[in-house]
C-alpha cells in the first residue's frame, strides 16, 4: 500500500533496528560495513544515517530520510532488503514514520 503526498514530495524516515544475537558483533559490524559501502552506491538522493547505541554495543540502528510523492508502507525496497540481511544476526525492527503536523 503506498500513501500519495498529492503531487508533492513529502518526508518521511524508516528506521531498521538490529538487535545482534551472541557476542560475535565484529562480525556484525563487518557485515554493517559492506552493507554501508552499497546502500552509499544505491543511495540516490537519500539521505542515511546509522547508529550504535552508547550503551549496548550489539544494538545498530539506519535511519533512511526519504523526499517522495509515494510512502510505501512496507518500507523501501532498499530498506526491506537491508532487513532481509540483517534478520541472520539477530531481532530486526523495521518500521516507517511519517513528520507530524
Amino acid at each position: 500500500m503506498k500513501r500519495m503526498g498529492k503531487g508533492k514530495p513529502m518526508k518521511w524516515l524508516e528506521t531498521i533496528e538490529l538487535r545482534s544475537a551472541g557476542s560475535n558483533n565484529k562480525s556484525v559490524e563487518l557485515h554493517l560495513r559492506k552493507l554501508i559501502n552499497n546502500i552509499n552506491m544505491e543511495a540516490e538522493k537519500r539521505e542515511i544515517k546509522f547508529y550504535t547505541n552508547a550503551l549496548i554495543d550489539s544494538d545498530f540502528c539506519i535511519h533512511f530520510f526519504h523526499n517522495t510523492e509515494e510512502i510505501e508502507k512496507d518500507g523501501s525496497r532498499l530498506g526491506q532488503s537491508i532487513v532481509s540481511a540483517l534478520k541472520e544476526h539477530g531481532l530486526v525492527n523495521h518500521s516507517i514514520w511519517l513528520i507530524f503536523k
